[in-house]
């Protein structure tokens, strides 16, 4: 493709300077095209959607709704946030994890103590409720979800992954952070699937401080629930992928490996 080729390489084979820059407005086609492709994948819908699909989008809405819908969380803090709590306020506030908890479990999981404690519960209760019911909760003037905030479609999804989505995961990462996964496993997908982008060692990204990196090992160790969570449903307005076609037992494989890898 014409972006590999650099303008050296095209000088060296005798092209003309107008035909260089013709050969360089058609690379930036092929990069408008390249980027409009990866905002489709992070936010647009397939034309057939599967089921996995969908219970994967549910799965980010849960984790942070804004980033799946390309927008801003509100300013002020949510009006069921307790005013005991004084660890966070305003748009993370508004996020289900942020109440409910990684493992869906709200104040009878992890999110019994911690920055996150805030004495309400989880999510586990409505596995197996009707859509439209769970769709109708979050409209409620409590929850404050509105029309114009998250729209009916993503309500929709997020209803349905409440309602069918929901992993077991102390059955994979219990309170004390300790991973059943088949770590051998979780190294032959990691290494064919996850390193493409993340590196062999997990630390071609970094979500950290210079003097405090975080990268995948770091983030495994320190926060199990929200690795699995992610390596099920992917990460909200990003390209990373979901494991949401496979068993649960693939992804907590894929967390015991990467527990394995650096963390600094």
């Amino acid at each position: 493709m014409v972006r590999h080729c650099t303008l050296r390489s095209c000088l060296a084979g005798g092209v003309a300077l107008l035909s260089a820059f013709a050969m360089a407005a058609h690379a930036n086609d092929d990069d408008d095209e390249d980027e409009a492709y990866h905002y489709n994948y992070m936010f647009g819908t397939p034309s057939d959607p599967g089921s996995a699909w969908t219970l994967a989008v549910g799965g980010r809405l849960y984790d942070n709704w804004a980033d799946v819908l390309d927008t801003d969380l509100p300013d002020h803090t949510h009006p069921l946030w307790p005013a005991a709590n004084t660890a966070h306020e305003g748009g993370t506030t508004w996020r289900c994890k942020s109440c409910h908890g990684w493992d869906y479990r709200g104040a009878d999981g992890k999110y019994a103590t911690g920055s996150y404690a805030t004495g309400i519960k989880g999510v586990t209760g409505m596995a197996g409720a009707e859509i439209d019911a769970i769709m109708a909760l979050l409209g409620e003037p409590a929850h404050g979800y509105t029309d114009d905030l998250v729209p009916v479609e993503a309500k929709r999804r997020l209803a349905i992954f409440i309602s069918q989505g929901l992993d077991d995961t102390p059955a994979y990462v219990d309170l004390d952070g300790t991973v059943t996964g088949d770590a051998e496993t979780g190294r032959n997908i990691f290494q064919n699937v996850c390193a493409s982008c993340h590196g062999f060692e997990g630390k071609a990204l970094d979500w950290g401080e210079p003097d405090a990196p975080a990268y995948v090992g770091t983030e495994a160790n320190d926060n199990p629930w929200e690795v699995f969570h992610k390596i099920r449903n992917g990460h909200p307005g990003t390209e990373m992928i979901a494991l949401r076609g496979f068993e649960p037992e693939v992804a907590a494989a894929v967390l015991a490996y990467a527990q394995t890898l650096p963390v600094d």
